[in-house]
């Protein structure tokens, strides 16, 4: 099982520690990309916790207290969108705000609109716009609402507010 620290702590964590924003559990079955996105993470002040797949974030979660979730899609066992839809589905989590870092294929951000996925950030990615996205989220903005004319690459976020509802 990969991941970094993963003592208890609060929910609030962000709120409880000075300078830190926060911790990110980063779900993602490529090593690589689990080890790139927790160093531009830790880089900017957040905590991060990896798992590999959706199944080991399920196991996570509940322990590590995360205040936001990056997802790729296509992982073995529980894939991206399955595992927000559980997310989401639980009322010890459904308030976590998740991002999807993935292709962000039309189909991908349709089903995890769907799922109530919250924002999105198409690889290969840009490392600051992952960290200005997981900056939003942590920081209890809410969904990234783009509008599907006006939204680029790197936040392929369509529609506004969860499972493309106009209510957010």
């Amino acid at each position: 099982m990969a991941k970094t620290r993963t003592r208890l702590l609060r929910s609030t964590y962000s709120q409880g520690v000075s300078g830190a924003y926060g911790r990110v559990l980063v779900v993602d079955d490529n090593k690589a990309i689990r080890q790139l996105i927790r160093v531009n993470l830790e880089l900017e002040g957040f905590e991060v916790v990896t798992a590999a797949d959706g199944v080991e974030c399920l196991d996570l979660v509940h322990h590590i207290c995360p205040d936001v979730i990056t997802l790729d899609v296509v992982m073995p066992r529980l894939d991206g969108i399955q595992t927000a839809t559980r997310l989401r589905s639980d009322p010890r989590t459904s308030h976590l705000p998740v991002a999807v870092v993935s292709a962000c294929t039309s189909e991908e951000v349709d089903a995890g609109a769907a799922a109530g996925v919250d924002a999105f950030v198409a690889k290969p990615f840009d490392p600051e716009e992952l960290v200005r996205v997981v900056h939003r989220l942590a920081r209890g903005r809410g969904p990234l609402t783009t509008p599907l004319e006006d939204r680029s690459p790197l936040d392929g976020r369509r529609g506004a507010g969860r499972a493309g509802s106009a209510a957010g």
